[in-house]
């Protein structure tokens, strides 16, 4: 089914109702139109949609709809809850209930339905809490590897995309223990590939320059710090050099790396573990960068934090993660329909 006519749609899950999710999704809808450049339409329950835009006094009406086929651009927020109706007890702030978790998964795997069968161009999802969803049968470490079971995709890869800095994870969700036993040369070679090829295809970048990480200190600084780098990493950027990707340099040491990435030397870095990536990304855009994941059929964009059960129900969300998620997915929806 091809449904691009003049706007992308975008399916926007409410994520978890109890966090920061609905604010900072009526906060950026809000900013960001009516109009909009896209057609949003939130997966989620219409009462915590309403709940904030009361609560933010904004001028956003809601429409509730079981066929978004039939869907056009408006002036009005398009709703569909593809869930049981929650009560006001499972959307109390920081209370997340087991009715709450049940619908925030289906809420998910009604937008990757609507993505996989082509209703709608891409997804945006608002965070979840895992500790939340594990307590009640969600048995994946996070969004991410949720996504690619979903769709069946061989591969998943994150990316933190900022304004000036975009990084991909060789490991995600893992103890930071067991990173160095799951390394392995065919992973980086795949990372990298998936790498460059949605700067190819994404973000408009022809021939891009992707630096990879060590893993020690210094990048092992000749094994004495490590051996990962000689056995795995260094083996790894040849093998992708011999096959035609001459774009790749490294392995580099952290600590200099993504300096020279913000001042133009790459257009990305692959990193090793999860924190190696995204804490220079999140120093940098803390407020701007975007989570995407690479490799699946679909296109799935998200903020890049967490539920922020600490602040939820306060009003002082920052909506900025929101808006460049939703900015990048109609972006990038646009650039798949051309290519």
């Amino acid at each position: 089914m091809n449904v691009m006519k003049d706007l992308p749609k975008i399916a926007i899950t409410l994520g978890d109702p109890c966090g920061v999710g609905p604010e900072v999704i009526i906060k950026a809808l809000s900013a960001m139109g009516p109009p909009w450049d896209f057609i949003p339409i939130v997966i989620g329950e219409p009462k915590a949609c309403i709940r904030e835009i009361r609560r933010q006094g904004v001028n956003l009406p809601i429409v509730e709809t079981d066929n978004i086929d039939m869907i056009s651009p408006s002036h009005s927020l398009i709703v569909h809850n593809p869930s049981n109706s929650l009560d006001e007890r499972d959307l109390e702030p920081a209370k997340p209930t087991a009715q709450t978790a049940r619908a925030v998964i289906r809420w998910i795997e009604k937008a990757v339905a609507f993505a996989m069968d082509g209703h709608v161009h891409a997804i945006c999802t608002a965070p979840i809490n895992k500790d939340v969803l594990a307590a009640h049968g969600f048995n994946f470490p996070g969004h991410t590897e949720f996504l690619q079971s979903l769709t069946g995709a061989n591969n998943a890869v994150m990316m933190l995309a900022g304004p000036k800095l975009k990084v991909t994870l060789v490991t995600i969700h893992l103890p930071l223990a067991q990173v160095p036993s799951v390394l392995s040369s065919e992973k980086i070679i795949q990372v990298i590939q998936t790498t460059s090829d949605s700067l190819i295809q994404f973000f408009g970048i022809e021939h891009p320059k992707i630096a990879v990480c060590g893993l020690n200190p210094h990048a092992g600084e000749a094994g004495r710090f490590g051996r990962e780098e000689a056995e795995i990493i260094t083996p790894a950027v040849a093998t992708f050099e011999s096959v035609g990707g001459s774009n790749v340099y490294g392995p580099f040491p952290a600590d200099t790396v993504f300096f020279r990435a913000v001042a133009g030397d790459f257009d990305a870095v692959v990193a090793m573990y999860h924190d190696q990536g995204l804490i220079p990304v999140k120093l940098l855009h803390f407020h701007e960068a975007v989570n995407v994941t690479l490799g699946l059929p679909i296109i799935r964009t998200s903020v890049d934090h967490g539920t922020a059960y600490d602040i939820a129900g306060k009003g002082i969300a920052h909506p900025g993660s929101m808006i460049s998620a939703l900015k990048m997915a109609a972006e990038m929806s646009v650039r798949k329909k051309r290519s």
